[in-house]
């Protein structure tokens, strides 16, 4: 399946010789209005797309900046449903904006996925990525999403096989997840040299966009991306790490308007740094 948001995006990007810019938080952290206003921020900081968690107890592929927001989410009462409702809130101002998820087995489990992804296509979400499942048990999930709109993307990384990644480019999907380096997110000092060969391995054997991830926190890395070929760059940690910073200045009277505000700000601020090093 090829979602119309992201085919657009990607189309009006090659066309102005730009590459992506995809930041990522965790829904409803610090809280579910803040939650709200740093989408606002990202989009209004120039964001091709958006990547976003949904808060879970276990978030195995994720370092410790991210499982602290988690944990900051799920103490401010973030459900799945509250959650959604973000993502709604969000969708209905920004109607172009491609959104995609990157969450757990479990959550999609509990409800079952039919339900799930039926709530995710009318919330508005566009893809999603779930990193606890492997492409052989991959099937179901990727069938209830074709069912109701929703991409499946998948991942390949650098000790992906040539016969495996041939395989996860066959699945199709709006973009391929491509990681820098082995391990968990977080931010790192330089991109993975073996992102470069592998993003060259995907190229000889599918057109699929590239998007790489895990360890890009700097302008620099985003450009570094490009240069390695892929089509655009995720920054995860990087952003979760400046609302963690802004948090614990708000200590335990939480955050009001103005606090909220600079906190927005620096992340506006934050993806247009990130954003500039995608243009030519």
């Amino acid at each position: 399946m090829s979602n119309t948001r992201y085919s657009k995006v990607f189309r009006d990007l090659a066309e102005r010789r730009e590459g992506a810019f995809v930041p990522f938080t965790v829904l409803g952290d610090p809280d579910p209005e803040a939650s709200l206003e740093i989408l606002r921020a990202f989009a209004r900081g120039g964001a091709d797309m958006v990547e976003l968690g949904i808060p879970f107890s276990d978030p195995v592929a994720d370092g410790p900046v991210i499982q602290a927001a988690d944990l900051r989410a799920r103490a401010a009462g973030v459900t799945p449903d509250v959650a959604l409702g973000i993502i709604k809130r969000f969708r209905d101002e920004y109607p172009e904006m491609p959104i995609g998820l990157l969450l757990y087995a479990n959550l999609i489990h509990k409800p079952g996925l039919s339900t799930f992804y039926r709530d995710l296509a009318a919330a508005g979400v566009d893809s999603v990525l779930i990193p606890d499942v492997p492409l052989e048990e991959s099937a179901p999930f990727k069938k209830a999403a074709d069912a109701n709109g929703v991409d499946t993307v998948f991942m390949a990384t650098p000790s992906t096989t040539p016969e495996r990644l041939g395989r996860i480019v066959k699945q199709g999907g709006a973009y391929l997840y491509t990681v820098s380096r082995v391990g968990v997110t977080g931010q790192d000092s330089s991109l993975s040299d073996s992102a470069a060969p592998l993003i060259k391995k995907i190229r000889r054997i599918a057109k699929v966009p590239i998007l790489l991830g895990f360890g890009i926190s700097k302008p620099d890395q985003v450009r570094a991306a490009l240069t390695a070929g892929a089509d655009g760059a995720i920054c995860g940690s990087a952003v979760v790490n400046i609302i963690a910073e802004h948090v614990e200045d708000w200590g335990c009277r939480g955050g009001d308007a103005e606090s909220v505000k600079r906190l927005c700000v620096a992340i506006k601020n934050f993806v247009t740094s990130m954003k500039r090093k995608t243009i030519v």
